[in-house]
């Protein structure tokens, strides 16, 4: 079972460092350490940057913060029963 919080942690960190507000996934890149194969992990959940982007279907941008991205990509996680 993934630790939300745990991932929501992660995902900050990743995240964080993007010029906010961001309009679209490619905003993103710059800000990941690995790029598009930063990885999040959690108990038996672990997805790619990239692989979160296929998964999600583009989100709901523009995005103004970290935090109004990382809790939508979550959101739709729990939704699709991967967290």
């Amino acid at each position: 079972m993934a630790d939300k919080a745990e991932l929501r942690e992660q995902m900050i960190d990743a995240f964080g460092g993007a010029d906010y507000p961001i309009n679209s996934p490619m905003d993103l890149v710059p800000a990941l350490p690995n790029g598009p194969s930063t990885k999040f992990e959690s108990g038996d959940f672990s997805m790619t940057a990239m692989e979160l982007n296929t998964k999600l279907g583009g989100g709901d941008f523009p995005y103004e913060n970290v935090d109004s991205f990382v809790d939508d990509v979550l959101a739709r996680l729990e939704e699709q029963n991967e967290i």
